[in-house]
């Protein structure tokens, strides 16, 4: 049985463009190959076979996965799939400039790389800064890096800041949401291109769900309830 992201998969708009490159870049390849090696049946095959699983790898980042958010005004829900690489309390600059919870998750170029909103409320702040392109889980990653910061102003007044972080590999960072526009918990948010991250900075008094290692869905999975 296949993962349920792959039945019925459909493409994000975002990679359509690279895929019709790729494909291109592809057929490209294997027409030099037969034309200078027709003779050559297992160098043929060998090339295609690999660039066919180089296609598929892209093929695969693109997939629009189905998510079903169950709404709730108390939890926050993993904007990401990936892995839970950093729970900790610090110091949040930019914009709280004071003690939270961050929950940060970092996502390979094999996971979706689709952005949910955690939270539904008002997008009270939204910046974008230029950076370099350090490896995401880099501890300068979250203050270094492309990156983006949203804050979103619950219902009850609580403010949930995350931030899109571009990776080594990301030179890309999509975002569908801005300033003063309400969004709701588990909608689409953003899009980040290959390797990256995201990092979630709660109240403190926030119950945090997840543990350094687990896997979260994008979402659907509860990271945090809020107090």
């Amino acid at each position: 049985m296949y993962p349920r992201e792959f039945q019925h998969m459909t493409l994000h708009r975002e990679g359509k463009s690279l895929l019709i490159i790729a494909l291109i870049i592809v057929l490209g390849i294997n027409s030099v190959v037969a034309y200078f090696f027709p003779e050559q049946v297992y160098v043929r095959e060998g090339v295609v076979i690999i660039t066919a699983l180089f296609y598929l790898i892209i093929l695969q980042f693109f997939r629009v996965p189905t998510r079903v958010t169950e709404i709730n005004p108390q939890h926050i829900i993993a904007p990401a799939d990936g892995k839970v690489v950093v729970i900790e309390e610090t110091v949040e600059n930019e914009y709280f400039k004071g003690a939270r919870r961050q929950v940060s998750i970092f996502m390979s170029p094999l996971n979706v790389h689709i952005n949910f909103n955690p939270v539904s409320g008002i997008v009270s702040y939204f910046k974008y800064h230029p950076g370099k392109f350090l490896v995401a889980w880099h501890p300068k990653s979250s203050t270094e890096n492309e990156r983006t910061t949203f804050v979103v102003k619950h219902e009850n007044g609580t403010e949930v800041l995350f931030r899109q972080i571009a990776g080594a590999l990301a030179k890309r960072i999509c975002w569908y949401a801005k300033e003063g526009d309400t969004v709701q918990q588990g909608t689409e948010f953003g899009f980040i291109k290959f390797g990256s991250r995201i990092d979630i900075f709660l109240p403190l008094d926030a119950e945090i769900c997840v543990n350094i290692g687990d896997k979260p869905v994008g979402g659907e999975t509860v990271i945090a309830k809020l107090a």
